[in-house]
């Protein structure tokens, strides 16, 4: 199990610590060399309630430099964005492929049930991510092979073997429905899962054998019986309750602008200079680590910059002002329960641009 030091993988980790005791989890951490001080405390803490170390693992550890500014350099100076995500790749993907290696492996991943998307899947076969956050605890490619059409006859099969006489009328004409444009894969995992998760569960189980997943392998599998579906609510209170916390980072901070209160904090884990934040939170970066905002800046030149504006740009006061009024006025409008800038499609966990969008 990675850690990112965001909120859902260290509730994954407490979570499935407690929930399922018989697992023997090894955690690990990629470290940037590029976080705030309160992931590393996230870290210590959760070594602490866990008792077990988490292996740190760095992407350059014979360079002088840490893995960040090696690769920086390794680029000529071109930092990653959104659309080049060096980082990614370099500092979190290759060094978790090669600590792996070519054992087979489960990958516990803390993406939550009330997340619309599927997170990091390894290209190599012996690596298989597991979500038990999720109602559907398997990951997109295990679904297209069980659902696909010339599986129906096999899933027929595990179904009446695994499940009562009873339920084969209400499950059986599910089962063989083929996928088309009016009952698409999405409604039929819906429709199987909704009538009895467990099944589902040792359904998918069975039809892994003779496959090259790493749970083929495995004579049991004790996440087969989770049918929890935890949302980002029950991922705050996990950290609350077990004394490991909330990263500090996400806590919100009152700011004043034009004589209006509103909030910010941080919506992710990973790098300070993260090019994924949105800029109240470059503001927040600004107001509450300067130190660390600083360090960013100086990695703009030569025609480079985390976003499309520099961050000399950003902390002109009029600028600030109006990034202010904007997050402002997006959190008036919100009418969920959460702030506005903790928007779903950029939250934490774990994600779309660092540790967390595949651990």
């Amino acid at each position: 199990m990675g850690i990112s030091g965001g909120k859902d993988s260290a509730a994954l980790a407490i979570y499935l610590r407690n929930k399922h005791p018989e697992l023997d989890i090894e955690y690990y951490f990629s470290d940037t060399g590029k976080e705030l001080p309160e992931t590393y405390t996230l870290i210590s803490n959760l070594e602490n309630y866990l008792g077990k170390k988490i292996t740190r693992l760095e992407a350059a550890p014979d360079s002088p430099e840490d893995s960040f500014d090696h690769f920086v350099k390794v680029y000529g100076g071109y930092l990653p964005s959104s659309s080049a995500r060096w980082c990614t790749k370099k500092l979190k993907l290759e060094p978790f492929e090669q600590f792996v290696g070519n054992d087979p492996v489960v990958s516990y991943v803390g993406i939550r049930g009330d997340e619309d998307r599927e997170g990091y899947i390894s290209r190599k076969p012996n690596i298989q991510s597991i979500f038990p956050f999720r109602r559907n605890i398997w990951s997109e490619d295990v679904i297209q092979k069980v659902l696909q059409a010339d599986a129906i006859p096999r899933l027929r099969s595990h179904y009446e073997a695994l499940s009562e006489p009873a339920q084969h009328t209400r499950l059986l004409p599910v089962v063989e429905a083929p996928l088309s444009r009016t009952f698409s894969q999405t409604q039929k995992l819906n429709a199987l899962l909704a009538a009895d998760v467990r099944l589902f569960n040792r359904v998918v189980f069975a039809m892994l054998r003779g496959t090259a997943y790493p749970l083929a392998q495995a004579a049991e599998f004790s996440l087969l019986d989770n049918d929890e579906n935890l949302v980002r609510a029950d991922i705050f209170n996990l950290l609350r309750r077990s004394g490991v916390g909330v990263p500090a980072y996400y806590e919100k901070i009152t700011f004043e602008v034009d004589g209006k209160q509103g909030e910010y904090a941080r919506s992710r884990s990973g790098c300070y200079f993260c090019f994924f934040q949105q800029k109240i939170e470059w503001v927040w970066l600004y107001e509450q680590h300067p130190e660390k905002f600083a360090l960013a800046q100086a990695y703009e030149k030569d025609g480079y910059t985390w976003m499309e504006e520099s961050l000399s740009d950003l902390i002109k006061p009029e600028r600030i002002r109006r990034i202010k009024l904007d997050a402002l006025a997006k959190q008036q409008k919100n009418t969920f329960s959460t702030s506005a800038y903790l928007l779903d499609v950029l939250d934490d966990e774990e994600e779309v641009g660092c540790a967390s969008c595949f651990i």
